[in-house]
């Protein structure tokens, strides 16, 4: 059943505002009666959508890397490139360089940018939409097929490396190690490239 327009406007309320608290002031120093308030609506619309502000975290975090790979994949479709490891690097790239502009989403997000791709917030958009045709985990198993890349099993291939650059991505942009991220990337996309080219 799909919501309607004005459960749905209170929903994306909650969620942004949610946001806009959790990376001014942190998720554990805000309260769920802070968010229904600055949201404007009433403390029980928070529970008929959310259980918790943890889960309203979790969503947000996927919501927020799942549109950063859909952004990465806007600007693919905008170039012409065949091979699949530059293609990943490519988004790779994209997704790293917004990272590096934003850090407090960065932060907000921590090291479970996977979730963009293999939450369950996200599956279930798929399925409603039908839109993983449209997505980097489409692209990346179509891929692999397509140029007879072997893989023993593309989907945790590629897990592995979304999960490698959301580490590796924290602590090179937040934390400078080891080194700065524009230094760590020719390293980071040598290993993504042996991921892909695996035998």
């Amino acid at each position: 059943m799909k919501k309607g327009i004005k459960e749905k406007d209170k929903e994306e309320r909650l969620l942004k505002t949610a946001f806009e608290l959790f990376t001014e002031k942190g998720i554990k120093d805000t309260s769920i009666q802070e968010i229904v308030d600055k949201a404007e609506v009433a403390k029980g619309t928070f529970y008929l959508y959310f259980k918790d502000k943890y889960e309203i975290r979790d969503i947000l975090i996927a919501k927020k890397s799942h549109k950063l790979f859909e952004e990465a994949l806007e600007e693919l479709r905008k170039n012409y490139i065949q091979n699949l490891a530059d293609q990943v690097i490519f988004i790779i790239n994209y997704v790293i360089n917004e990272l590096a502009k934003a850090p407090q989403l960065l932060k907000f997000i921590s090291k479970n940018l996977s979730w963009g791709i293999y939450h369950s917030t996200i599956l279930k958009i798929y399925e409603e939409n039908e839109n993983k045709k449209d997505s980097i985990y489409n692209l990346f198993l179509k891929g692999a097929k397509e140029t007879g890349i072997t893989l023993k099993n593309p989907e945790v291939t590629l897990y592995m490396i979304i999960e490698l650059v959301s580490s590796t991505c924290f602590n090179s942009i937040i934390n400078k190690e080891p080194l700065p991220i524009e230094e760590f990337k020719p390293y980071l996309y040598e290993a993504i490239r042996s991921l892909i080219n695996e035998k």
